[in-house]
C-alpha cells in the first residue's frame, strides 16, 4: 500500500488565499498538545488499519499507530481541514485520557451508550473548532461544505478499524459545538458530564 506524507496546497473558498490544509492543522495540533499523530495519504481507506467498507472512505485516525490516513480522493476538497480537525480532536481526547474515562462511563452504563458516545463527539467537534481557529482559519459554518453527517460510520480505533465505535450526530449539532470551539476556549468544550478539564490541562499554549 502506497502511503506518503499529505503535501497540498487546497484553495480555502471564502479565505482567499491557498492553504496547506494538512501543514496548517496538525501544525494547529502539535503545537497545542503533546503527542499528536502524523498525516498520510492513502490510496483508500479500506483495507488500512484493518478498515472494511462500514468504515469512512475519507478520514479515519488509527490509535495503534497514532496515525492520521486521509484517502486521495479528499486531499482537494473544501471540507478536509474540518475533516482532519476532528480526526485530531479523537487523539486529543485518546492521547490525554478523556477517552479512557469516557469508555469506563459507557461500559458502566451500556443502556445509554448511544448518548453518551453522542457526547463524546460533540466534544470532539468542540475541539476540531478550537484547532481551526488556531490554524488561522476564519470562522466558519459546516454548513458551507456539508449537508449531512460526514462521521456517521466508524472513523477511528485500534486495528482493525472495522470494530470501531459509530457514533451519528446531526450536522445541526457538530455545527453548534465547531462554532463554539472557534471561540478560543477549551473550557467551552465541556459537554454534558464529560468536562473540559484534561483538556485544558493537557493543552500546551
Amino acid at each position: 500500500m502506497r502511503f506518503f506524507t499529505l503535501c497540498v496546497l487546497i484553495f480555502w473558498g471564502g479565505v482567499g488565499s491557498a492553504q496547506d490544509a494538512t501543514s496548517q492543522i496538525e501544525a494547529a495540533a502539535k503545537v497545542s498538545f503533546s503527542r499528536m499523530p502524523d498525516v498520510q495519504v492513502v490510496d483508500q481507506i479500506n483495507g488500512t488499519c484493518g478498515a472494511d467498507d462500514k468504515v469512512t472512505d475519507h478520514v479515519v485516525y488509527c490509535t495503534s499507530l497514532n496515525t492520521i490516513f486521509v484517502a486521495d480522493a479528499y486531499v482537494m476538497r473544501p471540507e478536509l481541514p474540518y475533516l482532519l480537525a476532528h480526526a485530531f480532536g479523537h487523539a486529543v481526547q485518546v492521547r490525554h485520557g478523556v477517552a479512557d474515562i469516557a469508555l469506563r462511563t459507557i461500559r458502566a452504563r451500556r443502556s445509554e451508550e448511544a448518548m453518551l458516545r453522542g457526547l463524546v463527539d460533540r466534544q470532539v467537534d468542540c475541539i476540531a473548532g478550537f484547532l481551526f481557529q488556531k490554524a488561522g482559519y476564519g470562522k466558519a459554518s459546516l454548513t458551507k461544505w456539508l449537508s449531512d453527517d460526514p462521521f456517521d460510520a466508524i472513523h477511528w480505533g485500534r486495528n482493525p478499524l472495522r470494530e470501531g465505535p459509530v457514533m451519528p450526530v446531526p450536522l445541526s449539532d457538530r455545527d453548534r459545538w465547531f462554532m463554539i470551539g472557534q471561540n478560543g476556549s477549551l473550557v467551552d468544550c465541556a459537554v454534558g458530564e464529560f468536562g473540559s478539564a484534561l483538556l485544558v490541562a493537557a493543552y500546551l499554549g
